[in-house]
């Protein structure tokens, strides 16, 4: 595969070990896309030769690993970000507009994050489903961990560093069941709050179809980002006098979504609105902090704050998996149904 396309794209070399890559080309970026369970070892690796980095989701497997990366990079003075594309798409672009602007009336009071994910495709859960040691199942989180992150980084960019509560509940889809499922979960829900009082949750379905959205409710207004249209609309809280009520907020959540289609077609004739927009703004912003010696398109705190939600969700739900401390080796323990566990963060 690198061979072909090292061919298509008119690349000068190519490698199958990398320790003859940094030594041969010393790159000045890698971008690292290999399952989760190797990223932190080749990344540091990739750090101490001297190379920025580029990690697709999830960042590392844990959140030890994730601190641990990122206190190299600051030693060694190089950038490094996550691959959470949906965090720089259009919408979520204006979503920050609209919040720096004042829309919410102060910091969120709740935040919701919902995240569908289609199984139909038999090319990607087959494999998995037939094979206990595919690298998804080795996850400490199994599907979850290698999807979540998407939906929980976007939480993570508003909540406190100071998590009070989380409890994670998760069972597995009678869909999911009837592919032969075996102990892998495909339903998950999330509470939490943080020392500050904010609430969130967060819905992770397979079941659910299409639906990618962002909701953040503040003091005096509210935004929902929907991820699954390329569409923002907001509305701030204020009293209409007698039945205007059932008339203005209608029409003006009719003109938000007008804007927005007209946006989007806008945008496509430009040749704008495609599916790697955010992918292609965070690599530029990451590119751009790199020739600049600026600050990473991601906050090192966000992705930390991502890593250790995710660990205490996946220890929650998958307890035995913890338990055992040989995740990698593990084959045969069944998981629970579901779990249910409050507990510190």
């Amino acid at each position: 595969m690198a061979e072909q396309l090292r061919e298509r794209f008119g690349i000068s070399e190519c490698f199958s070990d990398l320790n003859e890559m940094l030594s041969t080309v010393r790159p000045d970026v890698v971008h690292i896309t290999t399952p989760p369970q190797s990223h932190y070892s080749i990344a540091k690796h990739c750090l101490e030769s001297g190379s920025h980095v580029y990690l697709e989701k999830p960042f590392t497997v844990s959140a030890v690993e994730a601190k641990s990366l990122i206190d190299a990079a600051r030693r060694l003075d190089l950038k490094v970000t996550v691959g959470h594309n949906y965090q720089f798409t259009p919408e979520m672009l204006e979503m920050r507009r609209l919040v720096t602007s004042g829309v919410l009336g102060g910091k969120p009071v709740h935040l919701e994050s919902h995240w569908s994910y289609d199984l139909g495709d038999a090319s990607y859960v087959g494999p998995i489903l037939a094979n206990r040691n595919h690298w998804v199942r080795q996850l400490p989180g199994q599907l979850f961990h290698n999807v979540i992150s998407h939906g929980t980084a976007k939480l993570a960019e508003f909540l406190d560093d100071n998590i009070a509560d989380l409890t994670a509940t998760a069972h597995q889809s009678e869909r999911l069941r009837k592919l032969g499922g075996q102990e892998v979960l495909d339903e998950l829900r999330v509470s939490i709050r943080d020392k500050g009082g904010t609430t969130a949750t967060f819905c992770f379905s397979t079941q659910i179809k299409g639906i990618n959205q962002l909701r953040i409710y503040g003091p005096a207004g509210s935004i929902i980002v929907d991820n699954a249209t390329g569409s923002v609309v907001w509305a701030q809280q204020r009293a209409y006098k007698s039945y205007l009520m059932y008339f203005v907020p209608p029409l003006k959540f009719a003109w938000q979504n007008l804007k927005n289609a007209s946006l989007n077609i806008t945008n496509f004739i430009r040749r704008r609105l495609y599916q790697d927009f955010g992918m292609t703004e965070l690599i530029r912003r990451f590119y751009d902090a790199i020739r600049t010696s600026g600050e990473p398109p991601i906050a090192f705190r966000e992705i930390i704050l991502t890593a250790r939600i995710m660990d205490e969700i996946f220890a929650q739900i998958y307890p035995e998996r913890l338990e055992t401390k040989a995740i990698a080796n593990q084959t045969t323990a069944a998981a629970p149904a579901a779990a249910r566990v409050t507990a510190k963060v």
